[in-house]
């Protein structure tokens, strides 16, 4: 399955739309996890992902299995890996790195990777567990490449298992002359994954009133309960958007309160402090026409609120961000559904990757 910069997922209700999601936040759930020795992170009822078990993930529901996967994703920049003797030298250079795993249970029921494997550059580097069933594991690279990995003089040592389940252990390091590069191809599958915003089906219900300490999101929250913090930080920042060359630059805001008017939902937004010196409480105050009053957010139709991550989360997710939205249009009215799709549209000249995964009803 290819992604391209837009990427819709439709089907009716059970059909697995969900799970393909699932995997990305599953694997981000793993990431930017603190234990090290856990294989994955299945989540939680505050997580993005709560999948259970690996019994509950694998197919049937039966084990003795295994759980396998394959990412191919391309770099912002080439990297090229040099020689350690020789840093002018360059071994080999590209910008497309993939990445297979396969897991499994041993006999005390507790996760294994099996095997795991970064393809860079024509060559396959893997880390693959010795049959005698301990933890214990040889690191090679695919037999017809022009690369060999050099041992350090000494002792022969087996290495131990993978950091979760995509990570060289330290070990590499310390036994090999030449796998340092191993690290840049780690991180480079760390930074894909941490790089994913996103926002669920269920959104939180607009309030009267917002606190903000200060702190700059690193996205809206799984509800879009931090939407009025990024749009603070955003302010607070002075970050400006550019609408294309010979174009005057915007706020965030300025940005949001346009597609908001041009999806025909309000005639005006802004975010406003509540106390007149200022402070750290703020409210959302709307207009749904040019002939109404102003009032508060909680006081017009319930799409706004629900629309208003989505949006929010576009253009405040930095480039090259991939962007998981699930059932965006909830709660909208079919033509701001459609105007909807040119707010993504209008995100691809920066470069975001966008997953849109719709409610149960079959599109034209």
């Amino acid at each position: 399955m290819r992604f391209a910069p837009i990427t819709g997922f439709f089907g009716s209700n059970s059909s697995g739309k969900t799970s393909l999601l699932q995997l990305l936040l599953m694997i981000k759930q793993t990431v930017e996890s603190t234990d090290r020795l856990q294989v994955l992170d299945f989540g939680s009822e505050k997580s993005p992902a709560n999948l259970g078990s690996f019994r509950d993930v694998v197919f049937s529901h039966q084990t003795p299995s295994t759980l396998d996967w394959r990412i191919l994703w391309q770099l912002d920049q080439p990297l090229a890996v040099k020689k350690p003797e020789d840093k002018t030298a360059v071994l080999f250079t590209g910008d497309t790195v993939g990445f297979h795993v396969e897991i499994s249970e041993n006999d005390k029921k507790r996760l294994v990777v099996n095997h795991l494997t970064y393809s860079f550059a024509d060559h396959d580097f893997e880390m693959r567990r010795k049959p005698a069933g301990k933890d214990n594991y040889d690191l090679t690279v695919n037999p017809t490449a022009d690369f060999r990995f050099v041992r350090t003089p000494g002792r022969v040592w087996d290495l131990p298992a993978p950091v979760k389940c995509y990570g060289f252990p330290n070990e590499v390091n310390a036994r090999f002359q030449n796998a340092g590069f191993l690290a840049d191809l780690q991180l480079a599958f760390e930074r894909l994954f941490e790089g994913i915003k996103y926002l669920g089906p269920l959104r939180d219900y607009p309030k009267r009133q917002y606190p903000w300490s200060g702190a700059e999101p690193a996205d809206m929250g799984q509800r879009g309960e931090r939407v009025v913090e990024a749009l603070l930080a955003a302010r607070e920042g002075n970050r400006l958007l550019s609408r294309g060359k010979g174009k005057k630059r915007e706020t965030l805001e300025q940005r949001v309160a346009a597609w908001l008017k041009e999806l025909g939902l309000i005639s005006a937004f802004q975010v406003e402090p509540v106390a007149k010196e200022g402070g750290n409480i703020y409210r959302v105050k709307v207009r749904r026409n040019p002939q109404s009053p102003e009032v508060l957010i909680t006081d017009v139709g319930f799409g706004v609120s629900q629309i208003l991550p989505a949006i929010v989360l576009c253009y405040y997710a930095p480039e090259g961000s991939l962007i998981i939205l699930e059932q965006p249009e909830i709660h909208l009215h079919p033509a701001v559904q459609a105007g909807l799709a040119d707010v993504f549209i209008g995100q691809l000249e920066v470069e975001w990757v966008i997953l849109w995964l719709l409610g149960g009803f079959e599109a034209n």
